[in-house]
């Protein structure tokens, strides 16, 4: 059975940091592109990180210079590094990996940032 596990969200001030991360069960997760993904209310579900099997990054410009994504295959985990938060970063975030035609997704894990 494949699981994704999302941990890490929580309540932050304006300008604080959060560390996401997202452990894999059910899958060779060294094979697998892992995103993250956000979805705030009333808004659609958008990319914000990704990060091939060889290592490759690549950020939504929302988040560039503030985000960033790494991954610990021996853990198999992927984690979403926040920094300098800002109100608008506020949704529930989603790890989710696929490779060769599977996708799989987590179950969210919820970031506030109060204005």
């Amino acid at each position: 059975q494949v699981r994704l596990v999302e941990s890490g969200g929580g309540l932050v001030q304006p300008g604080g940091s959060l560390r996401l991360s997202c452990t894999a069960s059910g899958i060779n997760f060294k094979l697998y592109t892992m995103n993250w993904h956000r979805q705030a209310t009333g808004k659609q579900r958008e990319l914000v990180a990704s990060i091939t099997s060889d290592g490759s990054t690549n950020y939504a410009d929302s988040v560039k210079g503030r985000f960033t994504i790494s991954r610990n295959n021996p853990w198999n985990r992927v984690s979403l590094q926040m920094n300098s938060l800002k109100p608008e970063d506020t949704a529930t975030y989603y790890c989710n990996g696929h490779a060769s035609g599977s996708a799989f997704w987590g179950q969210g894990t919820q970031v506030t940032v109060p204005p």
